[in-house]
C-alpha cells in the first residue's frame, strides 16, 4: 500500500488526457475515458479523471489504472454468468475491447438504501417517496439500511445529458428495450451483483451497490464499461458497519460526502478538490483494489502516456 506521501508525490503525473498516434483515428473523450475506434474495436484509455454530479471535479493519482486493473479482474470473475466485451489488456490503463451496441439504460442494482444525489435511493425515501422507481419499499426505513432483497433502479440518459430515473414499464412501454430483453437484463445485472457481494465479504468489503452498463455483440447481451470499480460501485468496510449505520466508504461516495458537506449537490462551480484529499480518495481505491483482489497494488511506470502509447503500438489487433 503506498503512503500518504507518496501519493502526494505522484500528483503531477495524474493522467488527464491520452493522446495517440493519429491512425489511431479519432479520440471520443467521455468523463474518464478517452476513447478510440480502431477497425472493429474500441480502445478504452482509463485516465486518472474522477467525476460526479455528472462532471469531472479533478484527478487523482493511480485512479485510471486502479479503474482498469479491477475493471479487467472483474470481467474474468463474472465471465461464466455473463458475457463481456474485453478483447485484451495491454496496459495497466487500457482494455481493448469488442464493439457493442449499447443499451440506452444504466442498471442500477442496489442492496441498501443510502446515497446523497438527488437520485439516490435514500434522497428520494427520506423526502416522502416510497415508491421510487417505481419499486414499493417499506416505512421506517433508515440510512444505510439493508433492503429486503437487492432491486433494480434504472437511469437513462435525458437530452439534458443528466441520469433521469425511469421505471421498468416506462423503459418498455418506449421500447427502449423489448419485456423479453428487460427479463434478461434484470437476471443477467442481479446474478452479477450477487457475485459481487459474495467476493466483496471476502475481502472484508460490503458490496451496497453498483451500477452496469450492457450492449449487444452480435445480438447477445454483453456487459460492457466497466464492473464493480469504485467509480461504479459503492463499497463500505464490513467491520465499520455496526447499529450506528456510519460505515467507512471504500469508494467515490468518500469524494462526494466532501462535497456535499460543502454544500455542493452539482449546481454551479465546484469547489477546488484539496491535494490532501485527492491522496486520501486514491488511497482508498488501492485499498479496495488490494481487498477485493487480495494482491498488492503496483503502480505503472510513469509517465503514463509514454507507456501507454508504446503498449499499443506493440498490441496485436
Amino acid at each position: 500500500m503506498l503512503t500518504h506521501n507518496e501519493l502526494l508525490t505522484a500528483l503531477p503525473d495524474c493522467l488527464d488526457s491520452a493522446e495517440l498516434p493519429a491512425h489511431f483515428g479519432q479520440k471520443i473523450s467521455g468523463k474518464v475515458r478517452d476513447i478510440y475506434l480502431y477497425d472493429d474495436h474500441r480502445i478504452l484509455i482509463t485516465t486518472d479523471r474522477i467525476s460526479a454530479f455528472d462532471r469531472v471535479l479533478g484527478l487523482v493519482p493511480y485512479k485510471g489504472q486502479v479503474l482498469n486493473q479491477l475493471s479487467a479482474w472483474w470481467f474474468e470473475q463474472t465471465s461464466d454468468i455473463a458475457r463481456n466485451h474485453v478483447i485484451a489488456v495491454p496496459d495497466p490503463n487500457v482494455t481493448i475491447a469488442a464493439e457493442a451496441q449499447p443499451l440506452p439504460l444504466e442498471i442500477v442494482v442496489r442492496g441498501y438504501i443510502t446515497g446523497v444525489t438527488t437520485t439516490s435511493l435514500w434522497y428520494l425515501y427520506k423526502n416522502g417517496d416510497r415508491q421510487p422507481y417505481g419499486i414499493a419499499l417499506p416505512e421506517g426505513l433508515q440510512k444505510n439500511d439493508p433492503l429486503p432483497q437487492p432491486i433494480i433502479t434504472p437511469t437513462t440518459k435525458a437530452l439534458s445529458g443528466h441520469d433521469e430515473i425511469i421505471t421498468v414499464d416506462a423503459i418498455v412501454a418506449s421500447g427502449l428495450v423489448s419485456a423479453e430483453m428487460w427479463s434478461e437484463i434484470s437476471a443477467t445485472a442481479l446474478a452479477v451483483f450477487k457475485r459481487g457481494q459474495e467476493v466483496a465479504a471476502r475481502g472484508g468489503l460490503i458490496l451496497v451497490d453498483t451500477k452496469y452498463e450492457m450492449g449487444l455483440i452480435d445480438g447477445q447481451l454483453t456487459l460492457i464499461d466497466e464492473v464493480h470499480t469504485p467509480d461504479s460501485s459503492r463499497y463500505w468496510l464490513a467491520d465499520s458497519y455496526d447499529e450506528r449505520r456510519q460505515p467507512v466508504n471504500f469508494s467515490k461516495e468518500f469524494m462526494r460526502k466532501w462535497y456535499a458537506d460543502q454544500g455542493y449537490r452539482g449546481e454551479g462551480e465546484p469547489p477546488v478538490m484539496p491535494d490532501d484529499l485527492r491522496a486520501q480518495i486514491a488511497a482508498r481505491y488501492i485499498a479496495t483494489y488490494e481487498k477485493l483482489t487480495g494482491s498488492d497494488f503496483v503502480p505503472g511506470i510513469q509517465p503514463a502516456q509514454t507507456r501507454i502509447a508504446q503498449a499499443l503500438q506493440q498490441a496485436a489487433f
